[in-house]
């Protein structure tokens, strides 16, 4: 047990950066074997949609198109995906569909960039997901409610 608070809180802090520096170690690795799998599958684009808010966010929904721009299946089996460990002292291999590694995928990058997303007012968009040039975009929509307050004495 840890008796000073501030050293609690210090071990946390550098488990954080273990884990974060492992986390961009591996999602490359990860974005690569997702892309060798969709490649193979035929498929063009995955396009996700995310929206969030109140505290709690989600995929909406996972689209996939082929080369003829025709809406494709996600290929059936498993991929595997690596994970930092929460204590950031190594890194765990999982099997799971590719459906689930997407949302893995989208998650650890809302995550990345956009930490939070889901608080308060939220924010929405989509990640699309270009199979042949091997590149993710987010396109992401935040909300902020706006107040506006004037006293006025007379």
């Amino acid at each position: 047990m840890i008796d000073n608070p501030n050293d609690a809180f210090a071990q946390y802090e550098a488990q954080a950066g273990l884990r974060a520096q492992l986390a961009r170690e591996v999602t490359p690795l990860n974005k690569a074997a997702l892309f060798a799998v969709l490649q193979t599958a035929g498929i063009q684009l995955v396009t996700v949609h995310f929206d969030g808010a109140g505290d709690s966010g989600q995929i909406e929904s996972i689209d996939a198109t082929n080369p003829d721009e025709t809406a494709a299946e996600l290929p059936a089996g498993t991929i595997e995906i690596r994970t930092p460990l929460w204590d950031g002292s190594g890194v765990q291999t999982e099997a799971m569909p590719v459906r689930d590694a997407i949302e893995k995928l989208t998650y650890d990058y809302l995550e990345e960039v956009h930490d939070g997303w889901e608080n308060e007012d939220g924010a929405y968009g989509e990640f699309i997901f270009d199979v042949g040039e091997r590149a993710i975009r987010l396109e992401y929509n935040e909300r902020v409610m706006a107040t506006s307050y004037s006293e006025h004495e007379f």
